[in-house]
């Protein structure tokens, strides 16, 4: 059988139609190296074991995290033999892989989004005390779903609780996550308040949380946000860029509402002290009526004794100059002219007298 005669470039092209047939895709684990960022818009890198090496090419997009050389991850890519003859995967995804290197992909993004300003506490805003529409993110097949609607129901039921089913961990769950989230803020009419959970989990399981564009998506919600991912221990960028974190799945049912009975029972309990302080100043305001009443009484009553004292030292003043009182000492009263000739009256305590004058002498 002859060799097929073939141009280098039919030979490249061959060999990718093979490639594409044979191996449309591939998932490879390996360490990073040569990790490079050109022009601000591609990414390459080596990804290597113990016994070989091979190039990578992506564009920075299609990093969902920071990368830098000694990390773990996956690459989920294409094989290709490019025209200058070098072999490379064409990433479409990467995923870090082992504790190691998810933590320190975790404090990459998490300083790069800190520097940004997304965990500001001046860009949080509070949630509504008690919202009337909720709009849930989450797996509507996980316990983490059950437990919050429970919850939430058995806290403050008759609220409009609208979701969208999406994966929660797994290479697609953030993007669902995210085109959820979009979907909500697009509404003419939106939510008063977007909530995202997932139950608990291993630290590979809750990186999804942990993916950039789906932390940027709950940062530029218009709706506030609350997100409760894992357990109390476990902590998301998903949880920092939001609005407000729960602790945990159930923990953001009870941040989300009150519980009707306690409000209740604050309401009779503030009923009554409300009426116990009524009584009280009812009383403290009878005791001052009381006092102020007396005090009244008082006054009056030594007004009256010292208008009786008066009135009996003027009734004695009124006495000493009553003129019959100076006619029974023996004093007589004399009226009419003076004027030798003249008639006048002499009026003594008994008797009126009357007398002719006969002499008016000067003293």
């Amino acid at each position: 059988m002859d060799d097929v005669l073939l141009s280098v470039s039919d030979f490249v092209s061959l060999t990718n139609q093979t490639l594409e047939y044979a191996y449309p895709s591939v998932a490879v684990v390996g360490e990073v190296s040569e990790y490079r960022i050109s022009q601000g818009k591609w990414v390459s890198f080596k990804l290597k074991d113990a016994g070989a090496v091979i190039s990578c090419f992506a564009g920075v997009y299609q990093l969902r995290t920071p990368l830098e050389d000694g990390m773990k991850v996956v690459v989920v890519a294409a094989p290709r033999l490019n025209p200058k003859g070098y072999f490379n995967l064409n990433v479409r995804s990467v995923k870090l892989v082992g504790e190691g290197s998810i933590k320190k992909g975790f404090e990459l993004l998490k300083a790069k989004l800190e520097a940004e300003g997304l965990f500001a506490p001046e860009r949080k805003r509070p949630l509504p005390r008690i919202p009337q529409r909720v709009a849930l993110v989450t797996s509507t097949e996980s316990a983490a779903y059950a437990d919050f609607t429970r919850i939430l129901n058995e806290r403050w039921g008759g609220l409009k609780l609208e979701v969208a089913h999406t994966q929660v961990q797994g290479e697609p769950a953030a993007d669902q996550m995210i085109r959820a989230i979009q979907y909500f803020n697009q509404q003419e009419v939106p939510a008063d308040v977007l909530v995202i959970i997932r139950g608990g989990g291993s630290a590979e399981d809750l990186s999804t949380f942990n993916d950039e564009p789906l932390a940027r998506a709950i940062a530029a919600s218009r709706i506030p946000t609350l997100v409760g991912v894992g357990h109390e221990i476990d902590h998301s960028l998903a949880d920092m860029v939001a609005d407000v974190r729960a602790a945990t799945p159930t923990h953001a049912a009870e941040t989300l509402v009150p519980d009707r009975a306690e409000i209740i029972r604050a309401v009779r309990q503030q009923a009554h002290s409300a009426g116990q302080l009524l009584l009280q100043s009812v009383q403290q305001y009878r005791e001052r009526v009381r006092e102020q009443l007396e005090g009244i009484e008082r006054r009056v009553d030594d007004q009256m004794a010292r208008a009786e004292a008066l009135l009996l030292s003027t009734r004695s003043l009124l006495a000493e100059l009553n003129p019959m009182k100076v006619l029974a000492r023996g004093y007589a009263v004399v009226r009419g002219d003076p004027k030798v000739g003249s008639e006048i009256m002499i009026e003594t305590e008994k008797q009126h007298i009357t007398a002719e004058v006969t002499d008016v002498r000067q003293k």
